[in-house]
């Protein structure tokens, strides 16, 4: 966690935590403090305190930090709950952080993991471009608050670059990537000044000019540093991890579920290729793997008037689809004011955005409920956009995936509920309304093998995201045994990590080499969050297997799933594992 850079006058000042025994109040309070005190936190949630202020990426202020977040860890000891609801609060708040302090305090080669990961990139341009795509005020006062950003970027980054040490060089050259297209942002900020006639215009393009100078002073010095190539946290640190997140399995539970469900996918692709083989009157030997690229081929997205984004407009068609039939069925309940904004990822995103990506609504803005969804669009990696996929992408990141379940639990009451980082809760809802929303009908008789076929490839990445989270995070290669024959018994394992995780994730998905390479960038730096899509799409089934299966209320199938469908998304954000204590104190379990 970054707080207020110490430049700017109104710094990090730490909260007074009280001795004694507390209310629950009084902690949601402080809690509520801590968290809106960081500069990026705070503008990622919507809250208006920092618009125009960075963070500081100074390592005596993540101090300051960890230290406070100790301190009301403290007051949480004291604290006397009323109630599941209240209860149910402060397991999050001390979860949260716990993950906090997690992070902080961890290592890599005898030094924090801060001075090994470099932030720069995203610490000036995160704020900003939040302030260009997602703000709904005038141009003018956005513009204000870019510029003092700005202003603000070149001691910004040369405090980023006091705090690296010898970086990770996979995050070195992702650093390195991103930065190099941060100018094209700037110039697009600019020309959208003078479009509005912005007063400030010369201010703001000599504070470009002065960014883009320490922007470069930086992306050198990252070339020039010495780098590490080992990133892995230990087996010890990955359990500590894993009960902080409340995800009970242990490594070795969670590779066994990944190749019991690799078999069974397995099993199932191998009866659909048999299908679809023959209605296209392909050869009966033909793989998964070409069977995958003739279909990508035969349902490409047409390209219009040679504009790439124009594939947008297929995913925009998708969404007012999906809508009609959840509306027609009564599947989900959608809320009055919301929307989703379809976007090209820009060019300093593209690295880690391998497909498409949603920034969620902020979950304490005011008024409209607002996600952002990023399609990235580039040559290489059309493949990735056809009409069988499509559909499935805009049920995992719209309606009714990230975005209802994010839309819905910013309206929570509870503070930690509107945004809890609960990965496998996220994901898990999303991958389980893949397969749902195909069984209920969504998709034409004629064509649910096929969507059905691009969809199961596509969910081989779930268990290549758990051999290779925890192979990243233990180093152990026996993770990458996932059910494949990746041929390292022949050929041997690489020295480079990522090339053995490479051959994992194109054997298991078909995927482009450049999406491979962009996913393996994230799943290097996220630790623990790919492993969460295949443990919170198992957890989610069997959380809804075991509702059913009790059916304590009597409820026809369609009520049992409109039910549970309404208790998850209205009790906000939280892991699985706490949302089935929920379930059971509302008398589904």
């Amino acid at each position: 966690m970054r707080m207020q850079y110490s430049d700017y006058s109104n710094d990090f000042k730490l909260i007074e935590m009280p001795n004694t025994a507390t209310t629950f109040q009084t902690v949601e309070s402080l809690f509520k403090q801590f968290v809106l005190a960081d500069a990026e936190t705070s503008m990622g949630l919507g809250d208006t305190s920092f618009l125009g202020a960075l963070g500081n990426p100074s390592l005596e202020h993540l101090n300051e930090s960890t230290a406070q977040a100790k301190a009301l860890l403290s007051s949480i000891e004291v604290c006397t709950a009323e109630g599941f609801e209240q209860q149910l609060d402060l397991d999050l708040i001390t979860r949260y952080l716990k993950q906090q302090i997690f992070f902080a305090e961890l290592e890599q080669s005898g030094q924090p993991q801060r001075c090994r990961q470099p932030g720069g990139v995203d610490g000036i341009s995160a704020g900003i471009f939040q302030l260009f795509v997602n703000d709904e005020r005038d141009a003018g006062q956005r513009l204000d608050n870019i510029l003092t950003r700005l202003q603000q970027a070149p001691n910004y980054l040369k405090a980023e670059a006091e705090v690296l040490t010898q970086p990770i060089q996979r995050w070195c050259n992702v650093e390195i990537e991103q930065g190099e297209g941060l100018p094209d942002l700037f110039t697009t900020i600019y020309n959208w000044a003078v479009e509005t006639q912005y007063p400030q215009q010369a201010e703001l393009q000599l504070a470009i000019e002065s960014c883009n100078q320490a922007l470069k002073v930086y992306l050198e010095d990252l070339k020039q540093r010495e780098c590490l190539t080992d990133f892995s946290i230990g087996e010890e640190k990955v359990t500590e991890l894993l009960a902080l997140r409340n995800i009970k399995q242990s490594p070795a539970e969670l590779i066994l579920m990944a190749r019991n469900f690799m078999a069974d996918t397995q099993s199932l692709l191998s009866s659909l290729n048999k299908r679809l083989c023959k209605k296209y009157e392909l050869a009966a030997a033909t793989s998964d793997e070409d069977l995958h690229g003739f279909l990508n081929e035969s349902f490409a997205a047409k390209i219009k008037e040679g504009k790439l984004s124009s594939v947008l407009d297929y995913y925009s068609d998708q969404i007012q689809s999906i809508n009609d039939f959840i509306e027609q069925r009564h599947l989900f309940a959608l809320p009055a004011q919301q929307e989703i904004r379809l976007l090209q990822t820009p060019s300093f995103l593209e690295p880690v955005i391998p497909a498409g990506a949603m920034w969620p609504p902020l979950a304490l803005r005011p008024g409209k409920k607002t996600s952002l969804v990023y399609l990235t669009l580039k040559e290489d990696q059309l493949a990735e956009h056809t009409e069988l996929g499509i559909p499935v992408m805009m049920i995992h990141e719209g309606i009714p995936g990230h975005h209802l379940q994010f839309a819905t639990a910013a309206q929570h009451p509870s503070f930690i509920r509107r945004f809890f980082s609960a990965n496998e809760h996220a994901e898990g809802w999303t991958t389980m309304l893949e397969d749902y929303m195909l069984d209920v009908g969504y998709i034409s008789d004629d064509l649910v093998d096929e969507v059905r076929f691009i969809a199961k490839r596509e969910m081989s990445r779930l268990v290549a995201r758990v051999g290779i989270d925890l192979y990243f995070m233990t180093g152990e290669r026996d993770y990458l045994n996932v059910g494949l024959d990746l041929g390292f018994a022949e050929e041997g394992y690489s020295d480079d990590v990522f090339d053995n995780a490479a051959k994992l994730l194109k054997t298991a998905t078909g995927f482009t080499d450049g999406r491979v390479q962009a996913e393996l960038n994230w799943y290097s730096s996220e630790q623990s969050y790919p492993l969460s899509y295949l443990t919170g799409n198992r957890l989610v089934w069997q959380l809804k297997q075991d509702i059913q299966r009790d059916n304590k209320k009597e409820l026809s199938p369609l009520e049992l799933d409109q039910a549970f469908h309404k208790v998850y998304l209205e009790s906000g954000c939280m892991p699985v594992e706490n949302l089935r204590s929920v379930f059971e104190h509302k008398g589904y379990l």
